[in-house]
């Protein structure tokens, strides 16, 4: 797959002189919340469907900033002896610049094209444990990759847990706000009803430790 590398102006130009600059091929490339043992709602909580071959060798992260989706998905690829790959890492690898640089020079829907890119190919590999943005979901060809390619676990956490993650956090371009605490409590409203839509399995973060985490989501997997 080739992306565009990302050009880091030495002086200021416009977007457009910006991205008519030539590319280059990429480097290639009771709310006991963890659902799985208390189902009162089954469906919310553990979706039942046949998984297919391909399928079950996938597990997709999904879930807001600061839920712990790479912290988790490293260390669940090391228990299923898979490979692991953060979508916005990957992104920062191949274009040579950093999810916040992108934002300020493409903007959100410029660094959205080139997520779902990457979400595409992504979700077509196999024995792959993927962690990916906490806006993924909001594009529904996303959405429809995540669900019908494999085995998605939202990474749930309380407003409160996720601001206190992320208040140190200098590199999340959303929250680079006045009132990130306020922007956080949006973009979970926004997202939360997406991600709970499209998960097979719903874990929250707040109540355990990692490794309980990771044995729940291995416990629960086609």
């Amino acid at each position: 797959m080739e992306m565009q590398q990302f050009v880091v102006p030495s002086s200021r130009m416009n977007l457009c002189d910006l991205l008519n600059r030539s590319s280059v091929r990429s480097r290639q490339s009771n709310h006991q919340h963890l659902r799985s043992s208390r189902y009162a709602e089954p469906t919310s909580r553990l979706r039942q469907y046949e998984f297919s071959v391909n399928t079950e060798s996938k597990i997709f992260l999904v879930g807001p900033m600061g839920a712990g989706k790479t912290t988790v998905g490293r260390r669940l690829a090391k228990r299923l002896r898979r490979k692991f790959v953060d979508a916005d890492q990957e992104l920062e690898r191949r274009t040579g610049a950093s999810v916040s640089l992108i934002f300020d020079v493409e903007g959100e829907n410029g660094f959205r094209a080139r997520e779902k890119r990457i979400i595409d190919e992504l979700t077509q590999l196999d024995d792959i444990v993927l962690a990916t943005g906490g806006g993924a979901v909001l594009d529904p060809d996303n959405c429809t990759a995540l669900s019908s390619r494999g085995f998605v676990v939202y990474l749930e956490a309380s407003v409160e847990d996720l601001i206190e993650r992320t208040q140190r956090d200098t590199t999340r371009p959303l929250l680079n706000t006045d009132n990130p605490a306020a922007r956080m409590r949006e973009l979970l409203v926004q997202r939360d009803p997406i991600y709970h839509q499209i998960a097979d399995l719903i874990v929250d973060t707040g109540t355990m430790n990692l490794a309980e985490i990771v044995r729940e989501i291995r416990t629960a997997r086609p």
